[in-house]
């Protein structure tokens, strides 16, 4: 399994294909042009292959057919191909120090080079697509399995939500009415539980939503800590009309309460920020940190490795994620691509 992820990074299956394909087509072609001429003609051969292969691959299938362009996808399909067809043979032409004009024998030159290179284009194209179609195939039934193990873990551990609302309100009617923290304490602790059982069941949810489902857990976790813990949330006035998926950026807030310093020679923080600019959303969780990470917080949460899968299965190629630890503070930014 190593050896196979070593190839496929570093793309050493294409290295493969191609040398074949070199040595393949010099065996059978060096004897119809002169001595010392058909590498140099198997190399322009290939390369040029190689060359609209990849332009193709890499270039028009994900900027424009991806993107449902159609039309503009043909075009530049169609005049790669005849540019880069008549361009290999002009070089051809030029390596074996013979004349050429393009309107010369024009059906044969289309016949022999245009054509053929239309198919083999096409083919490698082809691979492209349904190799792109089994990988989200694979990441559609990956998320699939891991919906389904978390939908089952939280029954597994749900309480009655009727039962729990129920007492919930019973407690509330029997605080004091003069304890207004404490009521209003109760009524976010329900509003982040009803957050959980009943708004989360969708794919995605408004971020509206979600950023005071972020407030209401930062205000709680706020009447843990002493005056000794600064805590804020900056949240941009672009941040609105648009869904993410619920619960995807409070694991980095609760991670934050869990490792924050406790230091009582400094000023300890939690700085959590939400930004949007040109289709982008920045996330941003920075806190004061102990060397050797203590933590007054119990063990659970999803955590930071399951949030990266999460990310790598709902929003592929679609985010970056960089983590920065250093000896007194760490920092978390996500940024996500909105669609």
């Amino acid at each position: 399994m190593k050896t196979a992820g070593f190839i496929q990074r570093y793309y050493l299956h294409h290295l493969l294909g191609w040398a074949l394909l070199f040595f393949g087509w010099h065996f059978f072609r060096y004897q119809d042009y002169p001595a010392g001429k058909g590498w140099y003609i198997t190399f322009i051969k290939v390369a040029d292959l190689a060359l609209m292969v990849y332009l193709t691959n890499y270039l028009l299938i994900p900027r424009l057919l991806y993107k449902k362009r159609y039309f503009l996808f043909a075009l530049f399909f169609i005049t790669l191909v005849f540019t880069f067809s008549i361009g290999k043979m002009y070089v051809e032409a030029a390596l074996l120090q013979t004349s050429f004009d393009i309107w010369d024998r024009f059906k044969v030159r289309v016949y022999d080079n245009v054509i053929p290179h239309f198919l083999l284009v096409s083919t490698g194209a082809a691979i492209k697509l349904l190799t792109d179609h089994a990988r989200a195939q694979r990441r559609l039934g990956e998320m699939a399995r891991e919906k389904a193990e978390t939908e089952l873990n939280f029954l597994k551990s749900q309480i009655n939500p009727h039962f729990l609302f129920n007492s919930l309100n019973t407690i509330y009617f029997l605080i004091d009415k003069q304890n207004a923290e404490a009521r209003t304490t109760l009524l976010q602790m329900a509003g982040l539980l009803r957050y959980q059982l009943y708004d989360c069941n969708s794919d995605t949810i408004e971020i509206e939503k979600e950023v005071h489902y972020l407030q209401d857990y930062i205000r709680l976790q706020e009447l843990r800590k002493d005056n000794q813990y600064e805590v804020g949330i900056e949240v941009g006035e672009q941040v609105k009309g648009f869904r993410i998926t619920p619960l995807l950026l409070i694991p980095f807030v609760e991670n934050a309460f869990k490792h924050i310093s406790h230091d009582s020679h400094q000023k300890n923080y939690i700085r959590v920020s939400l930004q949007r600019q040109n289709g982008t959303l920045t996330f941003i969780v920075e806190n004061s940190k102990d060397d050797q990470q203590r933590s007054t917080e119990p063990p659970g949460g999803i955590g930071l490795a399951n949030v990266k899968r999460r990310l790598e299965l709902l929003y592929p190629g679609k985010h970056t994620l960089q983590i920065s630890n250093n000896a007194h503070t760490f920092k978390i930014e996500l940024n996500l691509l909105l669609t």
